[in-house]
């Protein structure tokens, strides 16, 4: 039997926190190894990386999600008893609704408000002295995700609940006002959804069958029950709260356009195929998801090593998608390398691997990579605008991280199609 090697110290929190993305790739550098034993939170944790230990961690015979997720990504950015903390048919059975939502007539739906909303901000760009992208791309997927669901938001409003769920995102990795800021919007949007959810089942809110927030609002589970009010409105921010991440991932690609040039002819001409290329090599070159979780359901052997039932095991996602063995040259921006790219669901995962129905794998990756190409061909192909000097760092030793500036542009003019009456902001 293989000893798994030790990280010596006490408890690795507060390295995780001040070293980020690079904490756990570090860790595995200097044992020389690609599992290791730490402790996390005051608990054994244990910590690998690579495809072998990512079809691992998603093989639902050996690991469940129960009691994996820390109290604060619970208080900021996921809530608790939601479909991420399911098990089991339990799991199967709520993520079936969610996989419902993701049909290609729905996404289309979703991807044509979003390229309306863009339109229509680009207007009001036009008027500005100077935009940041990141502020304003959140307020462009907020409005979408929420009339895509059946959220009712007020324009008055479109500000605040985007930086709520802004706020949440960016609140689980943050110490102190960062954090205490999260769980404020986590509380707050709550509030505000479950009170979506009572008005639909009291019949004082009527949307639409189809509509994420009439699915959750009647959604029964196995026992044939009602969820919660306050479950059913943190599912139906599972739904919307995804999507306004997104903003991260479009500042992400401005910040690939603005510092791969050569790219944007080719994104210019519309080629779709290009575009796909694209998009997957901004998920894998920028620090999105830095690692993810499960526990071990029982004791078991693998590779020669034990795994105690209860253990908490982390993947390592952010240092799998800069591995030269996986990507060579993995440093460089390189988006044709996807070209030949097998497809495996556990090498590249941004957002998760395995199967989309029967494990924990986001729901909403496919409505990511089709939206990020919605707002390449928007910046690309529908507005002209210039980049004055800013900070634009990336701070990898931060969780999340987005670009310092949030990406400002300015002298923005919109070239594209014509906005729909009654559109503009």
């Amino acid at each position: 039997m293989k000893n798994i090697p030790h990280e010596h110290t006490l408890d690795s929190s507060l390295a995780v926190i001040t070293e980020g993305y690079h904490y756990m790739h570090k860790r595995m550098q200097e044992l020389n190894t690609d599992i290791y034993e730490t402790r996390l939170l005051g608990e054994k944790a244990i910590c690998m990386h690579g495809p072998d230990a990512a079809q691992l961690l998603y093989d639902n015979e050996f690991f469940w999600r129960k009691d994996v997720l820390p109290k604060r990504v619970q208080n900021t950015l996921m809530g608790k008893d939601g479909v991420q903390m399911l098990d089991d048919e339990q799991h199967r059975h709520r993520k079936a609704l969610f996989m419902s939502m993701m049909s290609r007539d729905r996404i289309q739906e979703l991807m044509d408000m979003l390229l309306r909303y863009w339109r229509a901000y680009a207007l009001k760009w036009e008027k500005m002295e100077r935009v940041n992208l990141f502020d304003e791309a959140q307020e462009v997927f907020c409005l979408a995700a929420c009339e895509w669901a059946g959220v009712p938001l007020k324009p008055t409003e479109v500000r605040e609940h985007a930086n709520e769920y802004v706020n949440m995102i960016y609140g689980f990795g943050g110490i102190a006002a960062r954090y205490l800021r999260g769980v404020h919007a986590r509380n707050k949007s709550e509030e505000w959804n479950s009170q979506i959810i009572e008005d639909i089942r009291s019949g004082k809110l009527q949307v639409p069958e189809y509509t994420a927030a009439y699915k959750f609002a009647t959604y029964r589970d196995l026992n044939g029950e009602l969820l919660s009010t306050r479950v059913a409105a943190v599912e139906l921010m599972n739904i919307v709260r995804p999507i306004v991440a997104i903003a991260t991932y479009v500042t992400y690609s401005a910040l690939a356009l603005h510092e791969h040039p050569e790219h944007l002819e080719k994104l210019r001409s519309g080629d779709d195929k290009f575009a796909q290329l694209f998009v997957q090599e901004v998920r894998r070159f920028y620090p999105f998801t830095p690692f993810l979780g499960a526990r071990t359901r029982k004791d078991f052997e693998w590779k020669g090593h034990q795994f105690e039932e209860g253990t908490l095991v982390l993947l390592d996602v952010y240092g799998m998608l800069h591995d030269p063995k996986l990507w060579p040259e993995p440093n460089e921006f390189k988006p044709e390398r996807f070209k030949t790219w097998s497809g495996s669901p556990f090498d590249f995962i941004p957002q998760g691997g395995g199967d989309f129905d029967m494990g924990h794998r986001c729901a909403g990756e496919w409505v990511t990579i089709e939206a990020m190409k919605v707002a390449l061909q928007f910046l690309t192909q529908e507005v002209q605008y210039n980049v004055p000097a800013q900070d634009l760092t990336v701070n990898r030793n931060k969780m999340p991280t987005k670009p310092k500036s949030g990406f400002e542009i300015d002298q923005v003019h919109f070239v594209g199609q014509p906005v729909a009456s009654g559109s503009e902001v």
